[in-house]
């Protein structure tokens, strides 16, 4: 879609918005839709190459983040509300699909799995939570996966993963709903970025799209379209569901 025909959502601009994973692939997508609505945006990764280069071009902030080092996160998101406030939008992003069989899963593999894939998304939410209730509100969007659903070969553990996250959406959207905290979880398809094509063919993207409903290709700005509106204020009454962006694969 070309730029000029994009939603803007004015209850995001000036928003504070923490998101992980933002340095590339679907998180990126993410990032300049919330830079270009106008929001104050903070991104974590490992990957400082090309968050550096997104940050700088965008004019918003990267914080070298590992989020498997759940002390070191939250002393990174306590010392960011201390410089600039609390949070009120938080993307739960990233996560890994390394392929990996059944018979080669170690206990220390499930460990770093889950740690990559899931248990950091709880301790995020736990650390901006406060400040949003402070403020009287907030949203929370976990970014889910079309592969549970599909039941897809050797991705046990980030199925397993995946699947948890829509459970902890649901658990979490009834806990804060008194607070005015919405949450939510976006389920992306098949999106076409540089990490994807690891995977695929052409003829296996081909096999995708043919299988889809909407014959298009999916990209990082259709999965940041449907976050920027669970963000924002027209989605006030939105939450503790899963909603699809997979151009009708499932």
């Amino acid at each position: 879609m070309t730029e000029d025909l994009r939603a803007v959502y004015p209850s995001l601009k000036g928003k504070r918005v923490l998101i992980t994973g933002g340095g590339s692939g679907i998180g990126a997508g993410i990032v300049e839709g919330f830079a270009r609505q106008g929001a104050d945006v903070v991104f974590f990764d490992i990957a400082e190459g090309d968050s550096r280069a997104l940050a700088s071009g965008l004019g918003v902030r990267f914080e070298r983040v590992d989020l498997t080092d759940i002390s070191g996160m939250k002393a990174t998101i306590a010392r960011l509300i201390a410089e600039g406030g609390a949070f009120d939008v938080l993307v739960n992003n990233a996560a890994n699909d390394d392929r990996h069989k059944l018979e080669e899963i170690t206990e220390d593999y499930w460990d770093n799995r889950l740690n990559v894939n899931l248990k950091h998304l709880l301790f995020c939410a736990q650390a901006v939570i406060p400040g949003m209730r402070e403020k009287g509100g907030g949203a929370i969007v976990n970014l889910g996966s079309i592969s549970w659903h599909l039941g897809l070969p050797e991705l046990p553990l980030y199925q397993t993963a995946k699947a948890a996250i829509e459970g902890l959406t649901r658990s979490l959207a009834r806990d804060l709903g008194p607070d005015g905290i919405r949450v939510t979880c976006v389920v992306p398809g098949n999106v076409r970025t540089p990490r994807q094509l690891q995977w695929y063919t052409p003829e296996g993207e081909a096999e995708i799209v043919s299988a889809q409903c909407l014959k298009g290709r999916l990209m990082p700005d259709d999965v940041a379209a449907l976050v920027l509106f669970l963000a924002s204020d027209d989605a006030r009454l939105v939450t503790g569901h899963e909603y699809f962006v997979d151009a009708g694969w499932r």
